[in-house]
């Protein structure tokens, strides 16, 4: 038996999808998380049957006429999977707008039991709803629920059992000839249904008007999505999230965790004895241990910072957030939705650049599928870390200006393919429902954290562990696979394929085979980068095993590493902003749907990141030592040949240009 859950966006649907089958999907506190439909059985407490039950969560949509991708997949599977019954999510303080979707489900012929979520905060709103006579006119069960506490779940579930076998071929018929005429609803206009359910909720709502002016909520939003302090206010916000996650708190927790790792490298250690082979002993504790320890110690700033972020998106924030860049993103060519995926790409660069498909317009989707990637997302953050700590003794700023600096590129690349595309700038609007601000939930920001916890652990023990092991296994060989000797290393494998990249970095401040292998396995996962230097420089050497790198005074680590100050931002930056992984660009490539957008895509960032690498060195550099750095004639041919490529690009005339040429 199959239920689907549909609903609008914003109305609770992914929340209780998680609360009746214990799954722990990402839930936000505004519209567009939800990109594409998921998948789980009912919890077996919940299901009075002997067989299962699946559950079948859809994204949000308005109306079965689909005006985006996500809600093309909605309007799609109700209408040609037919599941069994649809348990329609309606938001109880928003009757007006959800229940025109309602009367377009109950058309379709197909079982549907009415959700109305956020009950609790009918009475605090002063809204009465008359349920039974809700019900009535509907022809369908309405259930009062609340998914945060489980309220009135295990009667919505026994609804949609009970009515699973039924077909309403009817869904209207009993309503009088004064609210509808007697032609079929489905034949009459937009209007007409509108009309429909404002008559509807005037007969079953009784709200309260409140005769203030402004609300504590309105008087919150003047000062949050101001249009000059909203970004500010951004900025001192996410300054306070990296302080918290990698100055305060978060260090705090990795002394501890780090001491665990260093108590399984010592088992291991033990385990293994001395009667092993030197180059296995070395796989084992320095290639895949350390490699992998390396990343995973920098997992309780992760989580911490995983966290903050989840409280920010459960409050309602984030949602200020789009409304005050949609006036910037307007200016070069995209629209508040864009910053949707961009944010939730802070979490994961995957389903950012899936939640693309919520913008209908082609070349804004594409667009924002190039540029989300620029965000730095939680596979970036362990980089961000260590050089924060080894270089810049852990300073908050380093993170906050990552993030800006990911802003700036997006905006830029946004105005350049904008000028390349050459499309109208045109009118357009950005409606977006402000959810109301909330205390947000301490349980479902640790759930929320755990569950990406639980993923980044998952990537170190599959995809970086082995990934390490190959590094060293490569360190360790030459190509006649035989074991490279002490002060030979730029003999072996790794060091032979890196070594020509290396020449193209001398121009950024890191020529050499050692960091241009890390940012290479970092096109595979970001992680990789910190587990592929730990592994090539030596753990004892890299990481202090009692304090670990999160800490300042790593001057010996800094020398190890062969970086100044000025060269480890401009590593740190071009491994933000080059290319992301391979999962990431395949997920670039699904919602393109263009292998010219996405080779132009790669193309574009792989030039950005190397130009932003470019002029951190070597104007760091000029400003530090009073002279440009090593290889700047060099770099700045890339970099021009980069620039003239976009300017041909945009200066390049349009086929109505050459039509008029030809004409003429």
């Amino acid at each position: 038996m199959k239920i689907a859950l549909a609903g609008n966006p914003n109305s609770g649907k992914t929340t209780l999808f998680n609360a009746i089958t214990g799954h722990i999907e990402h839930v936000g506190n505004w519209a567009g998380v939800t990109v594409a439909k998921k998948e789980g059985d009912l919890k077996p407490e919940l299901n009075p049957t002997a067989s299962p039950l699946r559950i079948i969560d859809l994204p949000g949509a308005y109306s079965l006429s689909p005006f985006t991708s996500e809600e093309s997949i909605t309007s799609q599977f109700v209408q040609q999977e037919q599941p069994d019954v649809i348990i329609n999510i309606v938001d109880a303080t928003s009757l007006n707008r959800s229940l025109f979707f309602t009367t377009q489900l109950l058309e379709l012929g197909i079982p549907v039991v009415v959700a109305l979520n956020k009950s609790d905060l009918l009475s605090k709103k002063d809204i009465t709803i008359k349920v039974d006579l809700l019900a009535d006119r509907l022809h369908c069960p309405v259930v009062e629920t609340v998914s945060l506490d489980h309220t009135g779940l295990a009667e919505l579930i026994e609804q949609a059992i009970r009515h699973s076998d039924q077909r309403q071929s009817a869904p209207f018929q009993g309503v009088s000839i004064d609210q509808i005429t007697n032609k079929p609803l489905a034949e009459k206009n937009d209007r007409a249904r509108f009309r429909f359910v404002d008559r509807l909720v005037e007969q079953v709502e009784k709200r309260a008007i409140s005769s203030r002016q402004q609300t504590r909520q309105d008087a919150i939003d003047r000062i949050v999505a101001n249009r000059f302090l909203g970004i500010p206010i951004f900025a001192l916000v996410i300054y306070l999230v990296f302080s918290i996650s990698q100055s305060w708190l978060g260090p705090w927790l990795a002394d501890t965790f780090v001491g665990w790792i260093d108590q399984v490298y010592e088992l291991v250690d033990s385990l293994i004895g001395s009667d092993v082979t030197p180059f296995l002993r070395s796989l084992m504790l320095d290639g895949i241990i350390g490699g992998v320890g390396a990343v995973v110690g920098f997992l309780p700033l992760i989580m911490v910072l995983f966290f903050l972020l989840a409280l920010l998106e459960d409050s309602g924030y984030m949602a200020r957030v789009a409304v005050v860049m949609d006036r910037y993103f307007k200016k070069v060519g995209l629209s508040g939705k864009s910053i949707i995926p961009m944010i939730i790409g802070t979490g994961c660069a995957i389903p950012g650049i899936m939640a693309t498909r919520t913008i209908k317009n082609e070349r804004q989707r594409r667009t924002t599928a190039m540029l989300t990637p620029f965000m730095p997302c939680g596979a970036k953050l362990p980089i961000i870390a260590l050089f924060a700590g080894v270089f810049f003794e852990d300073a908050a700023w380093v993170g906050t200006t990552m993030y800006f600096a990911g802003i700036a590129i997006i905006i830029l690349g946004a105005l350049i393919v904008q000028r390349i595309t050459r499309e109208a700038p045109g009118r357009s609007f950005f409606l977006m429902e402000l959810p109301e601000y909330r205390w947000p939930s301490l349980k479902r920001a640790f759930m929320s954290m755990m569950a990406r916890a639980k993923a980044f652990i998952v990537k170190a023990a599959t995809i970086i562990l082995l990934c390490n092991a190959a590094i060293q296994l490569m360190q360790t060989f030459n190509w006649q696979l035989q074991l490279v000797e002490e002060g030979m290393q730029h003999t072996s494998i790794l060091a032979t394929i890196a070594s020509p990249f290396a020449i193209v970095f001398i121009p950024l401040g890191f020529g050499v085979w050692q960091l241009s292998a890390a940012a290479l396995t970092g096109f595979i996962a970001k992680e990789n980068v910190i587990g592929t230097l730990a592994v090539v420089y030596g753990i004892s050497n890299f990481i202090d095993t009692e304090e670990f790198v999160l800490i300042s005074g790593a001057a010996d680590v800094a020398a190890v590493m062969g970086l100044t100050s000025v060269s480890a931002l401009a590593y740190l930056m071009f491994n933000l902003f080059t290319p992301p992984c391979f999962a990431a660009i395949g997920a670039m490539n699904a919602e393109m749907e263009s292998a010219k957008w996405l080779w132009a895509g790669i193309g574009f960032q792989l030039g950005m990141g190397y130009s932003v690498a470019y002029v951190v060195y070597q104007v760091g550099s000029l400003i530090t030592q009073g002279h440009l750095g090593t290889g700047w004639l060099a770099g700045l041919i890339v970099v021009l040949g980069f620039l003239g490529l976009l300017i041909g690009l945009m200066l390049r005339p349009t086929k109505h240009q050459l039509g008029l040429k030809e004409a003429a």
